[in-house]
C-alpha cells in the first residue's frame, strides 16, 4: 500500500496529520497498531510552522514514538489564503501581451451586490505601474503573429528589478496554445534574476480565458515567496527534529501534493483545510451509509459548507477568494479574485468561535469578519483579548465550559467574557446580559446559514433531504440552530469533531490535476489527435506527482472533456474512457453532456456541441493504509478522556425556554437510546449542545447523532 505521501508505507510505523486553523493548530499521530493520539494548541500567527512542530514532538516524546520511524507529515495550512486575505503577498510585477494590461483591472462584467452604488471592486494584487506590456502576439490556434522582443522584455524585466519586486508573472494571450514566447520568458527570467520567483500562466493554469487564467497566475505568484518560504521552514524545523518523513501539503480539490510541488504552485492550496474536513466527511458518509450530506466545519475563524452527493463531493474549476464570502457561485461572483483550479465546491464565511462581535455606526449588532485569532485570542482565553467574540456569548449562554476548556489544559475566565460583553454590546443595545449573548449566537447561526444556502438551496437542493455533519471546534455548539432553521432532520457529530480535518488530511490521496484547453466541435472530432493530447496530458500529469518510485499501476488516471454547446459560456464536465477513442465514443460523449446539462440547467438543445478543455486527473490512493481507517474512533481519542460523573450547569435557550439546569455528559455517557435535550456533551475538543425538542445517542462506531425536533 501506498501512502498519501511521497513513499510506500508499508514498513513506516506511523503517520501524522497537521492541520493549523486561524485560532487551534491540531495534530493526529495514529501510530503502527492504529492507536490515535491529538494534541490541540494554540496557532503561532508569527511563524504557524513553529506550532505544527511543537505539537508534533510533544506527541512523540509523549508517546515514545521514534521520530525516525514516522511515515509522513500531511499538512493542511491556511498561509496561502490568509496571504490574500490580509493583502500581506510578495510585491508582485506582471508581463504581458501589449494591450492586455488592465485584464485584472477590467475582470467580468459582475457585482456581487446588485443594488449598492458604493460598493467598490477589491484592488488588483499587482498595481498598475508593475503590469508592463510587451510587444509579442500568438493567435487563438498558436501560431505567431508578432515576435517576441526579448530585448524589450529584459528591459521591462530590469525596471520591475529595480522597484524590489520579488516575484514576476507572466501571462501572454493565448499562451495555452503556443506556450513558445511564455517559456522564452521564463528561461530569461530564472537565468538573468535567480533569486526572483518567477510564474508562467501556461505552467500555472494552460486554459484560454485571459482574465481567469492572468488572475490565477498573479495570485500563484504573490503567495509564492511566503508560501516557499513557509514550508521550506517547516520542513528544516522538522528535520532539525529528527523528522525526516516526506511533508505533505493538502490541495484545495482534497488530494495531497509534496511540499516542493506546493512551493512552485501555491494556488492549488488556497483552501487547503477546509478540504480536507470534506474528504473526511465522504469517509464518514460511506461507513454510515449516507449518501446525501452537508459538511457543516465551524473553526475559531471561519466557517464551512459544502456538500456529499451520492456519496461523492462536487467540484469545481472556480472560485472566487477574498470575498465577503468565498464560493464558487456564478450567481454571487464579482466581489474577489478569480482562481481557476481544481476546487472542493465549498463556500466560507468570516463567521468561527473568534470572530468579533461589533456595532456598527447605526449601532446595528454584527458578527465578524474580523476574527480576534491566537493571539490575542477571545476575551474569555485570558490571553489580551479586549472584544467580545462568539466564543465569549457562548460562555456566557452556559454552552461552553466556564472554568477550562481542553480537559482542563486551558482556563476560561468566565467574568472577564460577561463583563466585557455587557460593558460593548448589551449595554449600548439596551438588552440583558444572557439576551444580548443569544442575539450573538444567533447572528453567527444566520451567517453561517447563508454558507449552507450557499451549496444547498441556492444550487437547486433540498436541504431537508440532506444529513447535516457538524464537525470543527465549534461547529456542535451550533449545529442544531443550524439544523433547525434549515429543517434539516439529522445531525452528526463524529468522534474528535475539532480533530475531523485532521484527520481528513490522513485520508487523502496523491493527486495531481492537469487541465489544458482543446478548442475542437465534437461533430469534426479528430479522435486519433483526441488521444495524443491526452497521452501529453497524462504523461505531464504523472511527472508532475513527483514520483520516482511508482509503478505505472500504481497509479489511477481519469480523463475528462470539458463541453459546451457552442455559443455558450460555461462548461460541464463528461468522462472519457481510457485509451485508444472509436467513433462511437464521440456518440457517448454527446450523450453524457446532453444528460448533463439537463440535470443541471433543466433542458437540452439541438446546438453544434464542443470541446473546451481536456483534463487528466492522476491518483495514488490511500484506502488500504496498513494503520486501519484514518478516521477517529472512541477508542483513545483523547488525554485525560476519562469519563467523570455527569454535572450540571445552567444553559440559556432563548426567550421561548429561558435559564435551564442542563446535564453535561462525556460522549462515552450516552447510549444508543436517545436521551432527550437540553444537554451538553463535553470533550477535549469540542463541545456539543442539544437544545431543548432534540435529542442525542450514540452509534455503534461513537459518532453522536442528533435528531432535530422541528
Amino acid at each position: 500500500m501506498v501512502s498519501s505521501g511521497v513513499h510506500d508505507v508499508r514498513h513506516a510505523t506511523a503517520r501524522v496529520g497537521a492541520d493549523v486553523g486561524g485560532t487551534f493548530t491540531d495534530i493526529v499521530l495514529i501510530d503502527a497498531q492504529g492507536g490515535i493520539a491529538l494534541r490541540k494548541l494554540l496557532s503561532t500567527p508569527d511563524d504557524f510552522g513553529r506550532a505544527v512542530l511543537d505539537g508534533v514532538v510533544d506527541l512523540l516524546h509523549s508517546h515514545a514514538v521514534p521520530h525516525a520511524s514516522i511515515g509522513d507529515v500531511v499538512h493542511g495550512t491556511t498561509v496561502a489564503t490568509n496571504t490574500i486575505l490580509e493583502f500581506k503577498g510578495a510585491l508582485t510585477g506582471l508581463l504581458t501581451t501589449r494591450g492586455f494590461r488592465d485584464v485584472l483591472e477590467l475582470r467580468r462584467l459582475r457585482v456581487p451586490k446588485l443594488y449598492d452604488l458604493f460598493w467598490d471592486k477589491p484592488p488588483p494584487l499587482v498595481e498598475r505601474a508593475l503590469r508592463l506590456e510587451v510587444d509579442e502576439r500568438m493567435s487563438h490556434d498558436g501560431q505567431v503573429l508578432v515576435p517576441l522582443d526579448l530585448a524589450q522584455v529584459e528591459r521591462a524585466a530590469e525596471w520591475l528589478v529595480a522597484q524590489g519586486v520579488e516575484v514576476i508573472a507572466v501571462s501572454l494571450l493565448h499562451a495555452y496554445a503556443n506556450p513558445a514566447h511564455e517559456q522564452a520568458i521564463g528561461e530569461l527570467l530564472r537565468r538573468r534574476w535567480p533569486h526572483l520567483f518567477v510564474s508562467l500562466s501556461h505552467e500555472v493554469l494552460s486554459i484560454i480565458r485571459e482574465y481567469e487564467r492572468t488572475s490565477t497566475t498573479v495570485i500563484n505568484a504573490y503567495v509564492q515567496p511566503l508560501v516557499a518560504r513557509y514550508v521550506g521552514s517547516l520542513r528544516a524545523q522538522l528535520d532539525s527534529e529528527g523528522v525526516t518523513a516526506p511533508l505533505l501539503i493538502m490541495q484545495s480539490n482534497g488530494g495531497v501534493m509534496s511540499d516542493v510541488a506546493a512551493a512552485i504552485k501555491p494556488a492549488y492550496i488556497v483552501e487547503s483545510g477546509p478540504a480536507a474536513g470534506v474528504i473526511a466527511s465522504v469517509g464518514l458518509a460511506r461507513q454510515l451509509g449516507i449518501d446525501n450530506v452537508i459538511t457543516f466545519d465551524m473553526g475559531g475563524t471561519t466557517a464551512k459548507a459544502s456538500v456529499v452527493e451520492n456519496g461523492l463531493p462536487d467540484f469545481t474549476s472556480e472560485f472566487e477568494v477574498a470575498a465577503g464570502i468565498s464560493l464558487a457561485s456564478k450567481l454571487s461572483s464579482g466581489g474577489g479574485y478569480a482562481l481557476s483550479v481544481p476546487f472542493i465546491d465549498l463556500s466560507e464565511v468570516g463567521a468561527g468561535g473568534g470572530s468579533i462581535v461589533w456595532l456598527d455606526p447605526g449601532g446595528a449588532p454584527k458578527v465578524g469578519p474580523q476574527s480576534a485569532g491566537a493571539k490575542p485570542g477571545p476575551v474569555c482565553y485570558a490571553a489580551g483579548g479586549t472584544q467580545p467574540t462568539v466564543t465569549d456569548a457562548n460562555v456566557v449562554l452556559g454552552y461552553i465550559n466556564p472554568t477550562a476548556l481542553l480537559d482542563g489544559a486551558m482556563p476560561i475566565d468566565a467574568a472577564a467574557a460577561r463583563a466585557t460583553l455587557r460593558e460593548q454590546v448589551a449595554s449600548p443595545l439596551g438588552l440583558s446580559l444572557v439576551d444580548a449573548a443569544y442575539g450573538v449566537h444567533e447572528l453567527a447561526n444566520a451567517s453561517m446559514i447563508r454558507a449552507v444556502k450557499a451549496v444547498s438551496s441556492q444550487r437547486g437542493r433540498d436541504p431537508r433531504k440532506f444529513t447535516l455533519f457538524a464537525f470543527g471546534g465549534s461547529g456542535p455548539v451550533h449545529a442544531a440552530g443550524i439544523a433547525r432553521e434549515l429543517e434539516i432532520g439529522r445531525i452528526v457529530v463524529p468522534p474528535a469533531p475539532g480533530f475531523f480535518s485532521a484527520f481528513g488530511l490522513l485520508a487523502a490521496d496523491l493527486e495531481h490535476h492537469a487541465v489544458r484547453t482543446f478548442l475542437r466541435p465534437t461533430a469534426i472530432l479528430d479522435l486519433g489527435e483526441l488521444g495524443q493530447a491526452f497521452h501529453a496530458l497524462e504523461q505531464r500529469c504523472r511527472a508532475d506527482l513527483g514520483r520516482d518510485d511508482l509503478q505505472p499501476d500504481d497509479i489511477q488516471v481519469e480523463r475528462w472533456l470539458e463541453m459546451r454547446y457552442v455559443g455558450q459560456a460555461f462548461e460541464l464536465p463528461v468522462s472519457a474512457p481510457l485509451g485508444a477513442f472509436e467513433p462511437p465514443h464521440v456518440e457517448k460523449f454527446e450523450q453524457d453532456f446532453h444528460d448533463a446539462h439537463e440535470r443541471t440547467y433543466g433542458h437540452r438543445t439541438d446546438n453544434v456541441m464542443e470541446i473546451v478543455n481536456l483534463r487528466v486527473v492522476c491518483r495514488v490512493p490511500t484506502d488500504a493504509t496498513p494503520l486501519g481507517s484514518p478516521l477517529p474512533s472512541t477508542n483513545g481519542t483523547a488525554p485525560n478522556s476519562a469519563s467523570p460523573p455527569p454535572t450540571r450547569r445552567p444553559a440559556y435557550f432563548g426567550p421561548a425556554h429561558g435559564l435551564l439546569d442542563t446535564p453535561v455528559f462525556r460522549r462515552a455517557q450516552l447510549t444508543n437510546e436517545p436521551a432527550a435535550g437540553p444537554l451538553i456533551v463535553e470533550e477535549y475538543d469540542a463541545t456539543i449542545v442539544v437544545p431543548p425538542g432534540c435529542s442525542a445517542a450514540r452509534d455503534h462506531v461513537g459518532n453522536i447523532q442528533i435528531e432535530v425536533g422541528r
